[in-house]
């Protein structure tokens, strides 16, 4: 059982009310968590990373909840999203690790979500900067929920650890005007529409 020793996590919390526009009556929220993990499988080949997925579970499940109570509750919470980094001794395919971790843990936490979790995996080393893709959790065609939020850590990830990234939003992008499905034409039966 591989062991990804837990360095530290920190939230972004944003929240905007006006992108050059009107300032609206309900701002936008939107946050991110990031935690900085030990890669058990960096500097060599593995052959099967495929059940270390479950040995994530856990954190998965606490980021989601510490993102869902810096956002004020899951009521409401409308977006997400995930990332992940390797450092320079890891690999790409380590990054693929936080697919079912990450993603099943805010789809359960957020009841019925249908969509797919949207998602972006790269290789950097300390400070570098990745983009959370965020869309909506029951109807990935929702355009006013097409967004990234920037991540970072001027720390990590070192050579040797995996940052993993859970995004959430309530509310789409202020001044929406790009057309196409709206949230309240959404059937959330496919996660397409």
């Amino acid at each position: 059982m591989p062991d990804f020793i837990l360095r530290k996590t920190l939230m972004f919390v944003e929240t905007i009310h006006h992108d050059g526009g009107p300032s609206v009556d309900v701002p936008r929220r939107r946050a991110a968590i990031a935690a900085l993990v030990k890669n058990p499988f960096a500097g060599g080949y593995t052959a099967d990373l495929q059940g270390a997925m479950d040995d994530l579970k856990p954190l998965g499940l606490s980021m989601t909840e510490e993102l869902i109570a810096a956002l004020g509750g899951a009521e409401g919470i409308d977006g997400y999203g995930k990332a992940a980094m390797c450092g320079e001794a890891g690999e790409l395919e380590h990054t693929a690790l936080w697919h079912v971790p990450g993603g099943y843990a805010m789809r359960a936490r957020l009841g019925a979500a249908k969509a797919i979790v949207p998602s972006a995996m790269k290789q950097g080393g300390p400070g570098t900067r990745i983009d959370v893709p965020l869309g909506h959790i029951n109807a990935a065609y929702v355009r006013s929920h097409f967004d990234a939020m920037e991540v970072g850590l001027p720390d990590g990830p070192r050579a040797d650890e995996l940052l993993f990234v859970l995004a959430m939003s309530r509310g789409g992008r202020i001044h929406d005007r790009m057309g196409g499905l709206t949230v309240g034409e959404v059937k959330g039966e496919d996660g397409l529409r």
